[in-house]
């Protein structure tokens, strides 16, 4: 059979936290493991309230083919969403609706990478991006990330290959929930400004603050190449898979569109009437406060935990929102050879291995902490406590 599949399957692994959900499906099974957002934070009735509206409004528009760019409502509220917040000065013609921002980075790559075009990432990195990046056969080359975001001295030095796209999360990073600092972003941006590549910017979970405020973008508006992904299922909801891509450039914008063409002709247009009258019709304001609330202390319940349960030499972050924070080991500790010793204490979490590029048994792992409540939390981090003392 392999003699009959494409070098780009073959060389995109499968994914790692796919694997493991069905692993971690049995209900007695506490699992850190999935980026779920909380099903609380689904507005079920308003949502409810818009299937029917859309139905009655546009008739059988909602059920029909559509435009490759997305209905022109959804787009026009996400330009002046992103105008008012950031100061873009877009237009509609800005904004790419996509079938979440998984198809978004599949569109992009497809738009931009040849084989052994040079990819920036971060080290460690979301391993969704790792996958898709995978399957056009890139030469990554990796930056560390720390506390307050890229390592600059290794980024300039990175940018004497021959690179074509950079990808980053400046954000409470997946996996790590870091943030890069306004100074960070400010060097990272003086760094690449004379620079021809695309800088894509991955934003799901920049809505998702909890503390501290909002930072400008590294790139948009100021980067001929820019390219800012967002999304609308961490604060509405991701099984319609709406998300957006949005740059100035209108030549990149026009070729990701032709790909997406070739792709899927459109994303789902009942999905986009539906999130844009929801948008339209509540405050979001409002229904992203209550989200950030209740993932402010989900959140806090994990740290003071690990505070508590955690051997002292085990480091973590202290995420200021997202869904995110990452662990770190004794140096030579396996994470993915402790997985199966945490399954057999009926909690799970996801190693680090996946989000780097070729570095094995890393001595890192990522928990979320969004979609188990608190008193649940305490009792997964007292069992994977329990666990960390006996190595």
């Amino acid at each position: 059979m392999e003699n009959l599949l494409s070098e780009r399957i073959l060389s995109t692994p499968p994914s790692f936290v796919r694997s493991i959900l069905k692993t971690a499906m049995d209900p007695e099974i506490i699992s850190f493991a999935g980026g779920l957002p909380n099903p609380v934070s689904f507005p079920q009735e308003a949502l409810l309230k818009s299937m029917d509206s859309i139905v009655k409004t546009f008739g059988s528009t909602v059920f029909q083919y559509s435009i490759t760019a997305g209905i022109p409502e959804l787009r026009q509220y996400i330009a002046d969403r992103y105008n008012k917040k950031f100061n873009l000065g877009l237009s509609a013609d800005n904004v790419l609706i996509t079938t979440g921002s998984q198809q978004a980075l599949d569109l992009i790559s497809k738009t931009i990478l040849n084989k052994n075009d040079g990819v920036i990432l971060e080290k460690p990195s979301y391993l969704g991006a790792i996958q898709v990046f995978s399957q056009y056969q890139p030469k990554f080359y990796t930056v560390d990330l720390a506390e307050d975001g890229l390592n600059t001295v290794q980024l300039k030095d990175v940018l004497k290959n021959d690179i074509k796209m950079m990808y980053a999360i400046p954000e409470f990073q997946n996996p790590t929930g870091l943030t890069y600092s306004a100074q960070n972003r400010e060097e990272i941006y003086e760094i690449l400004k004379d620079k021809d590549i695309v800088l894509v910017e991955d934003d799901p979970y920049g809505e998702l603050r909890f503390e501290g405020k909002h930072l400008p973008y590294i790139g948009a508006g100021r980067l001929k190449n820019s390219i800012v992904l967002g999304s609308f299922s961490k604060i509405v909801t991701p099984g319609m898979r709406t998300g957006f891509i949005i740059s100035k450039n209108a030549e990149l914008i026009k070729h990701i569109s032709i790909a997406k063409e070739a792709s899927d002709l459109h994303t789902n247009v009942f999905s986009q009437y539906l999130i844009w009258d929801y948008l339209m019709k509540n405050d979001l304001e409002a229904h992203i406060a209550k989200i950030t609330e209740l993932y402010q202390k989900q959140a806090q319940t994990m740290l003071d935990s690990m505070d508590k349960y955690f051997p002292k030499s085990i480091k973590y972050t202290r995420p200021k929102g997202g869904m995110f924070l990452w662990v770190t080991l004794p140096e030579g500790v396996s994470s993915l050879k402790l997985f199966p010793k945490a399954l057999e204490k009926k909690v799970a979490f996801v190693p680090g291995d996946p989000f780097y590029i070729n570095k094995k048994d890393v001595n890192t792992m990522r928990l979320n902490y969004t979609n188990a409540d608190c008193e649940t939390i305490e009792e997964g981090i007292k069992r994977l406590g329990e666990l960390l003392s006996e190595l």
